[in-house]
């Protein structure tokens, strides 16, 4: 896996990865960025819920479960000294489908977070408490 990292101006880089995508990364106004992107920070945070969500969705299905939509409401939080590294986060899985086992969903989540999702368990590892939830709503 590579990726590349091009300064920009001020505080806003773009990232390409290898696959050929690419993201915009700015600071705020007042760390002398134009707020014209995601944050870095930001980026690990979308990285573990789509890396998560990416496990519970595809653990639904191989159940045959139908599942509708899934959602990961994530939230951090990061220490006050430098570097402000991440002390906690969350995830609230809300998963949406028919007839949908309450079960079904916990156990996905679970695998998600013990055995499958890189980036949660690598951030485990560094010491980020991290844990996650979940909420079933029938469509």
């Amino acid at each position: 896996m590579q990726a590349t990292v091009k300064w920009i101006d001020g505080v806003m880089f773009v990232g390409e990865t290898g696959s050929g995508h690419a993201v915009v990364m700015d600071g705020a106004p007042d760390h002398g960025g134009r707020n014209m992107g995601m944050r870095p920070m930001e980026m690990i945070l979308v990285g573990l819920g789509g890396c998560s969500s990416f496990d519970v969705v595809q653990i639904l299905q191989k159940g045959r479960n139908n599942i509708v939509n899934c959602v990961a409401e994530i939230s951090a939080e990061r220490v006050d000294t430098v570097p402000s590294v991440f002390s906690k986060i969350h995830l609230h899985f809300v998963v949406s489908g028919r007839d949908l086992k309450v079960s079904a969903v916990e156990r996905a989540v679970k695998l998600s977070a013990e055995k499958y999702c890189s980036a949660s368990i690598m951030l485990g590892k560094a010491g980020v408490e991290i844990t996650h939830d979940f909420e079933v709503l029938e469509v």
